[in-house]
């Protein structure tokens, strides 16, 4: 299974790179996706996360093709 991952902002910073391809055999869900990309990224209850371009949660399950994507959470004033 191939799954593009994109990391915006100082997630892009964090990882070293701005997007890559993950061959990921057993991976079903966005939370998998995180690991398998990252290894531990800090909280990831703060990291705001896309599957083809839709806002999902960590649970949100992933299939071959998909394009995931992580955000830094947003704050404003």
């Amino acid at each position: 299974m191939t799954i593009k991952v994109k990391f915006f902002a100082s997630l892009r910073e964090w990882a070293g790179q701005s997007e890559m391809k993950l061959e990921a055999n057993g991976v079903s869900s966005v939370s998998d996706v995180l690991k398998a990309s990252t290894g531990e990224l800090g909280s990831a209850d703060s990291v705001l996360c896309a599957v083809n371009f839709e806002t999902v949660s960590l649970e949100h399950p992933v299939v071959d093709g998909d394009e995931v994507a992580f955000f830094p959470p947003v704050t404003g004033g």
